[in-house]
Order: C-alpha cells, then structure tokens, then sequence
C-alpha cells in the first residue's frame, strides 16, 4: 500500500461531513461547549469594561467611593467564567475521549472485514499511524480546536460590538486588521496543508520503520546489518527532519505576521486615542478599555489562525482515516445471509447449518484482485466429506491458493464452491470459519497464557477438555517443560517460546475446536523429527473422517493422502493418488525423489536443498 494518495488538495466541507457519524452522539455535548463559549466570551468582553470604570472613577477621581460593589461585582465575573471553563473543560473531555474511542474502534472493526489480500499489500506502519495517532488528532481537533475557534470568533464580535458602542473611530482602527489577516491566511493555507501531509506521510514510514526494527531484531542482528537497517532509519529521520523543519519555517512567518499587524493596530490606536484624550474627545477609561481590546484580540487571532492551520493540515488525517474505513471488503455477505446468519459481531449461530466437510469447486476461475493472469482456470475438483487432499509443489508455487479458496480467504472470479452442496457465498463467513481448523506454518501466538492460547479456539472449554486436546499433540509436553505449566504466559507473540513449541500449542488450539474441516500449512516444517513422530499418528487419528487440506512438503505427510494435487507456478498441473501419480512418474515423481533425498539427508545429519 502506497502513502502517495491522490488527497484533495484544499479546504474541501465534503471531507470534514465524514465525520458527522462519530460527532452526531457528542451533540449534546457540543452545543454546551459552544454556549459556554458563548457564556465565556461575553464575560471576558465584560473585564474590559470593569476597568474602563475603574481608570474613570476610582483613579481620575481619585475616591473609593463604591468600591466594594465594584470589587463583588467584579470576582462574581471572574467566579463565573471560572466555573465556565471547568465545565467546558470537562465536556471537552468527554468529546475528546469518546470521539477517539468511536474512531478507533469503527476502524479496527472494519480491519476484522477486511481480507487478506489487504494484509498482504499494507504495511504494520500504514495502519498503525491511522488507527492510532490519525484519530487522536482529529479527536483533540473537533474537542478542543473547534472550539477556541467559536470562543475567538465570539469574543471578536462581541468585543466589536462594545469597541462601536463606545467609540466607532478607534473601532475601525482595530477592524482595519482584518482584511489582511484574512488574506495572509489564506495565501499560507495551502502550503500548510501540503506541509503537514509531507509530515503525515513520512511519520507513517517511520512508524513501519519502528515495528520492523523491533520485531525484526534478531534477524538484523544475525545477518549483521544493523548499520544498514541504522542507515535507511537514519535516511528516514532526515526526510522527516526537512519535511517538520519546512513546516515550522511556514508557521514561524504566518504567526509574526498575525502578531505584528495586532501590533500596529495596538500602536495606532495608543496614537490617534492619545490625541483624542489630549482633546478631551474621550476618557482615560476608554483609552484602557481600547487598549486592553486590542491587546486581548491578539489572543483570539492567533488562536484562530493556529486553529485553522491545524483544521487545514486535520483535513489529512481525516482523508487517512476514512480511506482507511472506506476501503471495500473483497468478502462481503449478503444482507440475506447477515439477516439469517448473523455477521462476525453478532452471529445467529441457532441457524447455522452442520458442516459435514463435501467440498466441490464448479468450474472455478480465479486470479487475484490486483489483477494478473488467472490462477486457476475452469477448475473442477469433488471433495467426499473426510477426504484427505494433500498439495504439493515447489516454493512459491502458490499451494495455499486452492486452500484460501476453499476457506473463504478468497472468493472465485467466476463458477462457484459449494460446501455440502451449497454455494458457500449462501451462508455465512463466520459459520464456515468457525468449522475451520488451521494450523500455520509460522504459528501466532496471542499474550497470555497457554491454557488461553489453546482455549482461544473454544473459550468454554473445561481444563479437562483443553489438557486432552494439548495430550493429543503432545504439547502437554510443553507445559509441563514451563515454570507454571499452562498458567505460564507465553510473551508477546510467544516469543518465550521456540518455534515448534508454538507450533504444537497452535496444533492443540485447532484440535480443541474438534472442526469438521482441518488445513495444515506446512504444520510440521517447524517441528524436529521427533516431535513430528509424536504427533504424526495423532494426527492421523485426528483427520480421520474430516476434511482435510495439507500443503506439505514431508513423505509422510503425502504418501498417506486420498488425493494430492500438484500445483506449478500458481496451476494445478498433475492430480490423483500416490500411486497413480508415481505411475504416471510426471512432475509429482520428480518432488517426491528429491523429498526421499532430503528427508534421507536429514535422518543422517546432511544438508540438503529443498526443490
């Protein structure tokens, strides 16, 4: 997946209506932060005024007559507002809080839906700066952002409106600062904006950067290239160095700029209101009051142009997000299905359908969804419920296609596959996966335990059931090699443990869930010869009378199969029995003569290729 999108390039409402989704429940929520704004404005256009009466008719006059109304007056003002801003405070935060929770878990369940062709093209990085750091901005933007705005923009008008009231020349001295902050606004507003997606952009690289760094670490350091991996981070930091260097450059122009014209009007207005004093056109109140306006409306201008800046480069991380949820779904059910089946959230698992296991690929066309040649072509294959169909074939051959197929990973391009002589897009995803047993070639392991671990098959297993089902794979050896035995956690991604101890826990978590269809992915190629002779007879035990898909690269494996499939360069080219295909002594006759060799290599202690 490429950072470079295509993103609209302006301020464009259409993109910030996506959003209207999450902020609809906060509504409520908002129109209290926007009268409190409203509420704190006023309050705060009002402080002015108390000094303006002060200058006027306590120091001019020099008496302290009515002070102490004034004094009461004037903290009941500042009591208010305070207890204003500890209100908006905390619905700020509760918009804030909630808003990035919706966002992130809107976006994480639609990761659920996607399928694995997404996995394949994205990097960790990718996803990662959207989920995360893409949300928590957006959220602090619309909680806090939006509304220094509204205060800002209250606050002018209103503070307008009493500079007017009191003397319309000095107000226009402050209004003529307007226009072209207006103007030096928007010629800076595209450059931020192109500005923050660089930055965007690059901090998603540098996040993928970390994750491979970290989890990548042992290779890195077994091959001895952590000054190459230091060398490209390094080219990476740099890119992100220029890119936030350029961005400050542009903010530390445009924000003296808005200060230095809040400047000349505070000037002009000390000038011109001087004059006025000396003529005794206006009070010394009234000049405090234009000066305490004019240095107060500093604020607010550059709250607004920092806010707005911020909404401009925002507009980014709203694009990420909803390119992210907008993404389609190559495997979708149909409203029919989710209306009997129920979906992956929310399964109506009362009506699902028993799955006995007869598989039937009905003249199956299929190539992948980035498009290239077909993968498989007019395909037809019966699969009898409990039969054993093992897949064979060189590195990279595309073994797993056929079995992503038949489990839903994909979906044909043309015919159909039916399970139990069902088209099986006529149910749902979750009733066919959930009667799936699959064990990978690089097991995964979750954080916790090993009792989880196996259990993540079938929560509501009892110990008795789990501690059977890790018998039956000989993890039970496994635990009993552990400190706590199945109480002990594994780390993250069981990295506590070796490779085939995952592998075995992985075997006992499929088995658990007693699936009417099984797929082992190369499932022993982690395991060493004697583990693989103690789980080989349980797993013939296992499979009996299930389904069963095996891309294999071992003897015993694939002597034993009811049908093996030969698949070359993503094609199915030879299929039948051991036997049969021994007989015809083709390409299957070729691989199992060098399986012989290398498996003879390895019981003697050589080194042998794999073909």
């Amino acid at each position: 997946m490429s950072e470079n999108i295509n993103y609209a390039k302006g301020f464009r409402p259409k993109t910030w209506a996506k959003l209207l989704p999450f902020v609809k429940p906060y509504f409520r929520n908002l129109a209290i932060i926007m009268s409190l704004m409203v509420f704190t404005a006023i309050i705060d256009v009002i402080l002015p005024l108390f000094q303006s009466y002060a200058v006027d008719n306590f120091i001019v006059a020099d008496t302290i007559d009515g002070l102490k109304p004034f004094v009461l007056a004037y903290l009941s003002a500042i009591g208010l507002s305070a207890v204003s801003v500890i209100i908006f405070s905390r619905q700020s935060m509760v918009v804030e809080m909630g808003l990035g929770r919706d966002m992130k878990r809107a976006c994480f369940v639609h990761l659920q839906k996607l399928s694995l062709s997404y996995y394949n093209t994205t990097p960790v990085g990718y996803i990662l700066a959207r989920v995360m750091s893409d949300t928590n901005r957006i959220a602090a933007l619309i909680a806090w952002g939006l509304e220094d705005v509204f205060w800002s923009i209250a606050y002018v008008l209103v503070a307008f409106g009493s500079m007017f009231m009191v003397n319309a020349r000095l107000a226009f001295i402050v209004l003529a600062i307007v226009p072209p902050i207006a103007l030096i606004t928007f010629f800076f507003q595209s450059r931020i904006l192109e500005a923050n997606r660089e930055i965007r952009s690059v901090n998603s690289k540098l996040t993928g950067a970390y994750n491979e760094g970290i989890t990548g670490a042992k290779t890195s350091k077994t091959l001895v290239i952590e000054d190459r991996i230091s060398n490209e981070f390094e080219d990476l930091t740099q890119e992100m160095y220029r890119a936030n260097y350029y961005s400050a450059k542009l903010n530390a122009i445009f924000l003296p700029l808005i200060t230095g014209l809040s400047s000349i009007a505070i000037a002009l207005v000390l000038m011109r209101g001087g004059y006025m004093v000396m003529e005794e056109v206006i009070a010394f109140g009234t000049l405090s009051l234009f000066i305490s306006y004019s240095l107060a409306l500093l604020e607010p201008i550059r709250a607004t142009a920092r806010v707005f800046s911020e909404i401009i480069s925002a507009q980014v991380n709203i694009e990420r997000v909803s390119a992210l949820l907008e993404h389609p779904c190559l495997i979708e059910d149909s409203p029919e299905v989710i209306e009997k089946y129920g979906d992956a959230f929310h399964p109506k698992k009362e009506n699902w359908e028993p799955i006995h296991g007869h598989i039937q690929f009905e003249h199956v066309w299929f190539k992948y969804p980035d498009g290239g040649d077909y993968i498989l072509e007019d395909f037809s294959l019966d699969i009898p419920a409990g039969t054993n169909v093992a897949i064979v074939g060189e590195t990279g051959a595309g073994k797993s296609t056929l079995v992503n197929l038949a489990c839903r990973f994909f979906e044909p391009t043309r015919g159909r596959i039916l399970i139990d002589g069902v088209d099986y897009r006529e149910r749902s995803q979750q009733w066919l996966h959930s009667n799936l047993g699959y064990v990978l070639q690089s097991p995964h392991l979750f954080s916790g335990t090993v009792a989880e671990n196996i259990r993540y098959s079938k929560p509501e297993a009892t110990d008795e059931e789990m501690i059977r089902a890790a018998h039956l794979v000989s993890a039970d050896v496994v635990a009993d090699k552990l400190e706590q035995g199945y109480a002990t956690d594994v780390g993250e991604g069981g990295d506590r443990l070796s490779t085939g101890e995952k592998q075995l826990i992985s075997f006992a978590r499929a088995i658990l869930a007693d699936p009417p269809i099984f797929v082992l992915d190369e499932a022993t190629s982690s395991i060493d010869t004697e583990t693989e002779l103690l789980i080989q007879n349980a797993i013939r035990h296992i499979l009996k009378g299930r389904t069963s898909f095996l891309i294999a690269h071992r003897l015993s494996t694939v002597r034993h199969a009811d049908v093996i499939l030969v698949v070359e360069d993503g094609k199915i080219i030879e299929q039948g029995s051991h036997d049969d295909l021994i007989a015809k002594n083709g390409k299957y006759a070729e691989l199992y003569k060098a399986m012989e060799i290398r498996e003879k290599s390895r019981s003697s202690g050589g080194i042998t290729l794999e073909p």
